[in-house]
């Protein structure tokens, strides 16, 4: 399971903003790793801290209603399910219809991550981002093809933009501060 924190303001502005005191800010710490994958993974967080279990869930939900926290999600390795193929596709959509479309496509089974984006033209004409993952470079361009329609005549271009090594991805990591949570 990973905690994904916002990236749009500094967790000291979103600390003082959204009330982040430091038992807080040490579940974040606990977790920006990812949850443990145990039966009930809230109260192997909060043991070490002192803490009870349903404590740590509603202060991670109450950070999430905040914004302090964007997602509790599990973050699968689809490498390791056999989803070697990935592709980021890239749209030019007609903005007069993007909001609507962006929203169907984000619904789509199999769409990972879909993002409207500024276009920057004249070299970069795309502002509709959709990554598709498929166990053969054919199975993507099947899934694009099939999305190219659903887009129709608001889609002017796409390309397929297919990733060449796997990066590692974390969220954010806090520095650990000297001394227990406050």
């Amino acid at each position: 399971m990973s905690v994904s924190t916002c990236p749009s303001e500094p967790l000291a502005e979103a600390a003082g903003a959204h009330g982040l005191d430091a038992i807080d800010r040490a579940i974040v710490l606990a977790t920006q790793a990812g949850l443990p994958l145990v039966p009930d993974p809230w109260s192997a967080v909060g043991g070490p801290l002192g803490l009870a279990g349903e404590e740590v869930r509603a202060r991670m939900q109450r950070m999430q209603q905040s914004g302090v926290i964007r997602r509790i999600a599990a973050v699968p390795n689809h490498y390791r399910l056999g989803y070697v193929a990935n592709g980021m596709t890239v749209w030019d959509v007609d903005d007069a219809h993007i909001e609507r479309l962006g929203r169907e496509v984000a619904a789509i089974r199999g769409v990972s991550h879909c993002y409207r984006r500024p276009r920057h033209l004249p070299e970069w004409p795309y502002n509709l981002f959709v990554m598709l993952h498929g166990k053969s470079q054919a199975e993507v361009e099947c899934q694009a093809e099939a999305l190219r329609e659903r887009l129709g005549e608001a889609c002017r271009d796409h390309r397929i933009l297919y990733s060449s090594r796997i990066l590692k991805k974390t969220g954010l990591r806090l520095a650990r501060r000297p001394g227990p949570p406050r």
